[in-house]
């Protein structure tokens, strides 16, 4: 699967229901962002079983301040329509490769279990 252009009234559903979304803000007149944009391609090709998607912080100005998108390019993951990684700059292919891969491998059910946990431990 390649990228998808996404719209402040598309991503609510595409993060809750995928399994693993990232989401690349951009914009076109950014040169990092121009640098990226292959790379991101690149990587959604070789995992269809993960949605790549982009948002144009130009065409998407509320989506990009309700995101709290402060530096382009941003890139976010979400698991289980949770945010696990959020962070501004252009990833190398390898360091983006690696990224997908962890976030493969993390379970997002045994963090929520912990988190849950603490909470309830800390209202004690």
């Amino acid at each position: 699967m390649s990228t998808q252009d996404i719209t402040a009234d598309q991503f609510n559903d595409i993060v809750n229901g995928n399994e693993i979304v990232l989401v690349d803000f951009w914009a076109s007149w950014c040169g990092p962002c121009r640098a990226f944009a292959p790379t991101f391609k690149a990587a959604s090709e070789q995992h269809p079983d993960v949605v790549f998607a982009k948002v144009d912080t130009e065409a998407e100005q509320a989506l990009a301040a309700a995101a709290d998108i402060r530096s382009i390019p941003t890139l976010m993951a979400f698991k289980k329509g949770k945010l696990v990684f959020n962070q501004a700059g252009a990833l190398p292919p390898a360091a983006l490769e690696d990224l997908v891969q962890k976030i493969k491998e993390f379970d997002i059910d045994a963090a929520m279990k912990e988190q849950a946990a603490q909470g309830d431990a800390e209202q004690m």
